[in-house]
């Protein structure tokens, strides 16, 4: 399959992936590959048999491209017949999985030998073995074993002149010794069996351990793989390019997004191998579907994510910088604040979850004199399109998710208004001098786990150009940064991670944003806005110090720089002087920067540390603890359902639950109301891993999700990811709800819920609100019985079983298998009249069990023993009064009081 006519087919190896090989395989398929090259020890952890593995790929329409590796090595030949041996055994597997190819890689033990000579007359018995089952051998050096080069391995292949053996050249083993792909030429097109591609860092370590450890996908490192694949293919390569990629990170990481990832690095490289005019148009892209990045003329807004707490923060803050709130929006909670061209949004309600009483960074939009060809190449490298709820006469604007989970806005350059009426005008004007005209960059901090990921999105989307990737020496561990920009220069972007983090220690800021604004003069600047209350940044006088004995400042310069906290930097093309506001809802700041010249960086790399103990110092005069109590043991499993604590988000809630002693949460992944907190999991990877990191660590497992609502004119098949986030997530039940008034529709919608459900594990559990049109226990019963699948089950909500005056006598004649858990709570003996009254006690108003009237123990020993109890106790005021976390323990601590002091419950 290695080498034939037509174009090169993507192929990605099972070892770039984490996950079980049925993982591996589903996430290939779902990323666009055609084809799969099994790592031997994938095989080998896996329940399938060779040929159960290669009907399961055809199932995908996936291939099978090549098996690896085998070891090779010359031997004395008394031990040869081992080695024989295992060809041949290898050989068999690979015959059963459809491959053609056996990749074979050189190695080094104490018994080799170094001798040319028995070499290829081994590699020859090898190659007949092979040749006697069709199956082609794809002879690979590498750096560690006795044959190090692809020009040695090259000079064997052709003495031992075989047919079924030819080469396997990696780009990484060919360029990580000089990263020079100049050598690829004096290789016979026609012997070249089998390719590999991977990018890497530049490092100096043991060739072996960043090749095993550090390598990246194309585009994401240094090393000239265009130029590697382009000089493949010259040479008339037409066979399988591989992506072999060993990576510590991405075998931790969700292998959907790696092999998204993947593709999308593919592609990128396509259209750089394109641009060079490197033989025929790789075939894993037609040019056509990837138009190239528009011209970015600057950008459009930012915007902030904030809530009542925090806005007022981040409007004195702008208002201290010169900007003017100019508009509202029609239909949402979005302010418009202006000054010059620069623009930052800030959103009420964003999409995007945040942290209650903090700022972050959700979106930024950027200027294309054609959005629809920004869009359309977006979506050519698989960036997810937002869906935006907006009304009929408002602009439908292009966006995109970024991995961290940024919306990234694209607007027409020459038409600004179209996006901008949708504000009515606030009525106030524009400052008439502006000190700032337009934004200069964006800072976003990444997780480890994003920020590869990160870098290669922003770069191949927006066709930035990367200015590189540092590591600095922080006071809280080693930071890593990469920039990259526009070829105009309107659009820039730094992304930072920390790669070492460990703990807690020290109140630094969690993942820090920054917004910075371009202006003609700083310290003009400084002065104005810190009259107007800004409250700039201190920067001690060692720094000072320092920068006037490593440059000769001009006269005066300096205590200017001085006086106004501003930073100073220059190279050969300019100048760079730049200043930071105070932190705003512990993670967002600005900063204003002056660029003399050509200067195109982003101030000296040491200002990063400087700027960052410079923020602790003001995070230290504000941070306070506050000891959480251990604790108590507990003979019941109880679960926080995240009702009872709705501002708080899912790491939050986690950690919450922790404390108080709840073994589950449940998690509330879908907005019920337009006022609630949205936590949308199932489309928010930052979230998603934030939230699984948090379980991890604390112990807490996920018990329910909700909320899967079924109207009239709902498909259950909507619920489709937000069942797969579930899973994800280890949850065992989903919360269902059928406000729809047809049975028999309503029924068949159920029904194949739980059938979408069923192989992702989980239970379909029906809650039956008595203001609903399924609203007590009869008609959830008739839906139960009717829908007649294995996985559905009901969840008793106390609250809605006595509000819905249903019968004792009918529960307990219910088969025991529906009851997975129930929902405990309390609540006035007297049933309100309205549906409005109802809806209001069951969201903000109940109480403690034991605090009211309803029959808890009647109703609980009628269910099964042992099922968790799931607290479910929105109380609107004392979570004003106390705050959430105290709240969900006090819930616990009154669950335990009236629960456990009474008999066992449950039958």
């Amino acid at each position: 399959m290695s080498h034939g006519t037509g174009m090169p087919r993507a192929v990605i190896s099972t070892a770039c992936l984490s996950g079980t090989l049925e993982d591996k395989l589903r996430a290939a398929a779902a990323a666009g590959f055609t084809g799969v090259e099994v790592l031997e020890h994938d095989l080998v952890m896996s329940p399938w048999s060779p040929r159960r593995l290669a009907e399961e790929a055809g199932r995908l329409d996936l291939s099978i491209e090549a098996y690896q590796p085998l070891h090779v090595e010359t031997v004395p030949p008394e031990n040869f017949g081992a080695i024989l041996r295992r060809a041949e055994r290898t050989l068999g597997l690979v015959e059963q999985l459809g491959a053609g190819t056996l990749v074979c890689c050189s190695s080094r033990s104490a018994s080799g030998l170094d001798d040319d000579d028995l070499t290829v007359e081994q590699l020859g018995v090898l190659a007949d073995a092979a040749s006697s089952r069709g199956i082609r051998l794809a002879y690979e050096a590498v750096p560690w074993g006795r044959v190090r080069t692809h020009e040695d391995a090259w000079h064997i292949v052709r003495r031992v002149d075989h047919p079924a053996l030819g080469l396997c050249l990696d780009s990484f083993h060919v360029l990580s010794l000089d990263n020079h792909p100049t050598a690829v030429p004096a290789v016979a097109a026609e012997k070249v069996y089998y390719v590999q591609i991977a990018d890497a860092p530049r490092l100096n370590p043991d060739v072996r351990e960043w090749s095993l450890h550090s390598r990246l996908f194309p585009g994401q490192g240094t090393l000239d793989v265009a130029g590697f694949v382009s000089r493949i293919l010259t040479s008339g390569y037409t066979g399988p390019i591989a992506l072999e990629v060993f990576n510590d990170v991405y075998q931790q990481e969700d292998p959907r997004h790696t092999a998204i990832d993947a593709m999308r690095s593919l592609r990128l490289l396509a259209e750089a191998v394109a641009a060079r005019g490197g033989g025929a148009a790789p075939g894993w892209l037609a040019q056509e579907d990837l138009p190239p990045a528009p011209r970015l003329d600057g950008f459009a807004f930012a915007e902030l994510g904030a809530d009542e707490v925090s806005a007022p923060l981040v409007s004195r803050a702008l208002r201290a910088l010169g900007f003017t709130h100019v508009g509202q929006h029609r239909s949402k909670p979005v302010q418009l604040w202006r000054q010059g061209d620069a623009r930052i949004v800030i959103n009420l309600a964003p999409d995007r979850s945040i942290p209650p009483a903090t700022v972050s960074i959700c979106a930024i939009g950027v200027e294309s004199p054609d959005p629809e060809a920004s869009m359309r190449r977006a979506s050519g490298l698989i960036a997810p399109k937002l869906a935006r709820s907006r009304r009929s006469d408002e602009t439908d604007l292009n966006s995109v998710a970024a991995p961290d989970g940024t919306s990234l806005f694209f607007c027409e350059s020459a038409h600004e208004d179209r996006w901008l009426a949708d504000f009515d005008s606030t009525g106030a004007p524009a400052p008439a001098a502006p000190m700032v005209h337009a934004i200069d960059h964006v800072s976003i901090t990444d997780s480890i786990d994003d920020f590869d990921q990160s870098s290669l999105f922003y770069r191949a989307v927006l066709g930035l150009v990367p200015g590189g990737s540092t590591e600095i020496t922080a006071p809280f561990g080693l930071i890593r940064t990469w920039s990259a920009s526009a070829p105009s220069g309107g659009v820039r972007v730094m992304l930072n991670t920390s790669a070492l983090r460990r703990g807690d220690w020290a109140p630094g800021v969690s993942s820090p944003q920054l917004v910075a604004f371009a202006t003609e003069d700083a310290v003009a600047s400084a002065k104005a806005m810190r009259e107007q209350g800004t409250r700039i940044l201190e920067i001690p006088d060692n720094y000072y110090d320092n920068l006037d004995a490593r440059l000769d400042l001009a006269p005066g310069l300096l205590e200017r720089l001085r006086e106004n906290s501003i930073l100073y930097d220059r190279d050969d093309s300019g100048e760079f002087l730049h200043f930071f506001t105070e932190m705003l809802g512990s993670r967002v700041f600005f900063e204003v920067v002056e660029r003399v010249g050509g200067y195109s960086g982003f101030g000296e790399p040491h200002s990063v540390p400087l700027r960052m103990a410079a923020h602790r110092r003001q995070r230290m005069r504000m941070l306070a603890s506050a000891p959480i109590s251990p604790a108590s043991e507990s003979q019941r499993d109880y679960s926080l359902a995240h009702l009872t604590a709705l501002s708080l988000s899912p790491p939050e809630l986690v950690d919450a639950a922790a404390a108080a002693g709840y073994r589950y949460v449940g998690l509330r992944m879908t907005k019920v109301t337009p006022q609630e907190p949205h936590y949308p999991l199932a489309y928010d990877p930052a979230l998603m891993r934030a939230t699984k990191t948090h379980l991890a660590a604390t112990g807490i497992e996920v018990l329910d999700i909700e909320l899967a609502r079924m109207t009239s004119g709902d498909s259950p098949r909507d619920y489709l990811r937000f069942l797969e986030a579930g899973a994800e997530l280890g949850a065992r039940h989903v919360i269902t709800q059928l406000p729809d008034s047809d049975f028999a529709r309503k029924t068949d919608r159920f029904a194949e819920l739980c059938r979408l459900a069923a192989p992702l594990g989980l239970t379909i559990d029906l809650e039956f609100p008595s203001w609903t049109e399924t609203g007590n226990l009869t008609e959830a019963t008739r839906v139960l019985r009717a829908a007649d699948q294995p996985n559905a089950g009901m969840l008793i909500d106390l609250l809605h079983f006595a509000r819905s005056r249903s019968s004792l006598d009918d529960l307990r004649e219910l088969p025991r298998e529906w009851f997975h858990y129930a929902h405990v709570c309390d609540a006035p003996g007297e049933i309100p009249s309205t549906t409005a009254e109802l809806i209001h006690t069951a969201r903000f108003e109940r109480l403690f069990p034991g605090e009211g009237d309803i029959d808890i123990q009647g109703i609980l020993s009628t269910l099964p023993s042992g099922i968790p109890y799931a607290l479910e106790v929105p109380r609107a005021m004392l979570v004003a009064q106390l705050g959430a976390k105290e709240h969900a323990r006090l819930a616990i601590a009154a669950a335990r009081d009236h629960l456990e002091r009474e008999p066992a419950l449950g039958r």
